[in-house]
């Protein structure tokens, strides 16, 4: 527990998603080390923040020992190697989603935290959009009964200049679309749904075969271990912008949908004695420039990390999740054949 002082933070991965982290830990401790194998962008997050830059991931690793809690933020197939050096290290670790881009190696992380008794957190933001939290309260408090099915749409854009001279794009360290574009909503199923038994589904790469080495659209049918049933369609091929991220539940006591671009509004209700209302705003969509990501929650993530290391909250999203979300994506992806 860490009492009386702020949290020290370190970062691996200094691209986008770094800048977000470290815009967080500013508001929730000290960033006290940064490391990317591109010197210059570790240089540019360091100078920001007063932190000090690496090229090489054991350098900082054994040059602070006053760190508490390394963030997670390189290319997705480097997310286990990395959270179990940290780990083993000794310190806790909050890792980017997706958690890692196989079933063994979330395993090897959860077995590296229980070993060396830190927490290992994962980045699971859109728990926290107002309308999934509202639905997820519904669903706890039985007010929708028996779930007979659900409809999950993911329907962005994602053009070649995304996936230009980047890692993205590869299987090696992207690994799929639903591993870094919708394993959020993936995640979401989990969590509102439940495990999933039996999966069936194809995919194809229609708009992206000169540019990534796997399918760009999904069609997938599921069911769960609680009964219901469910479809998944999602592709990168909108024309020009993103166009809908959604979840529609259909259950014995009320229909609902979360809809919008980023699963953030409350787009239809019909519950039987009851009815959701007066919805905080929610934050916005992360913004990348030619492109848009899900809800920018991750002040909340940060929030909920630093209750847990203060002794006054419970994980919001532990290792067992990440990995439910990562064994799930891979049913589906044996399911195609990839």
């Amino acid at each position: 527990m860490i009492v009386g002082r702020k949290i020290n933070f370190a970062i691996i991965g200094c691209g986008r998603i770094a800048q977000r982290h470290a815009e967080h830990i500013q508001n929730n401790g000290v960033l006290v080390a940064v490391c990317d194998i591109v010197k210059e962008k570790a240089n540019e997050l360091a100078q920001k923040y007063g932190a000090s830059p690496y090229d090489n991931v054991d350098e900082l690793l054994k040059s602070h020992p006053e760190v508490d809690v390394v963030s997670i933020c390189s290319p997705n197939g480097l997310h286990a190697e990395h959270s179990i050096k940290a780990l083993k290290a000794g310190f806790h670790v909050l890792c980017e989603k997706p958690m890692a881009l196989n079933v063994h190696d979330c395993g090897e992380m959860i077995n590296a935290a229980e070993r060396a008794n830190r927490r290992l957190f994962i980045v699971k933001q859109n728990r926290f959009n107002p309308p999934v939290a509202a639905v997820k309260k519904l669903i706890e408090e039985e007010r929708l009964g028996k779930i007979y099915s659900i409809q999950l749409n993911c329907f962005w854009n994602r053009n070649e200049a995304y996936y230009l001279n980047s890692w993205k794009g590869t299987k090696k360290l992207d690994g799929g679309t639903l591993f870094t574009q919708f394993s959020h909503f993936i995640d979401l199923l989990y969590w509102l749904i439940g495990d999933v038994k039996s999966v069936h589904a194809m995919g194809g790469n229609f708009h992206h075969s000169n540019t990534i080495e796997f399918e760009d659209t999904g069609v997938v049918s599921l069911q769960f271990y609680n009964g219901a049933i469910g479809t998944i369609n999602y592709t990168v091929n909108c024309f020009e912008k993103n166009m809908e991220g959604s979840l529609t539940i259909f259950a014995e006591k009320g229909t609902i949908k979360i809809g919008g671009q980023y699963l953030n509004e409350l787009e239809y209700q019909k519950i039987d004695g009851y009815v959701i209302k007066d919805l905080p705003p929610g934050n916005p969509p992360n913004n990348y420039g030619q492109y848009m990501g899900s809800m920018s929650n991750h002040d909340k993530v940060y929030k909920n990390l630093s209750e847990v290391l203060t002794g006054n909250g419970i994980i919001a999203t532990n290792g067992f999740e990440g990995l439910k979300t990562v064994e799930i994506i891979d049913k589906i992806y044996t399911a195609m054949g990839s």
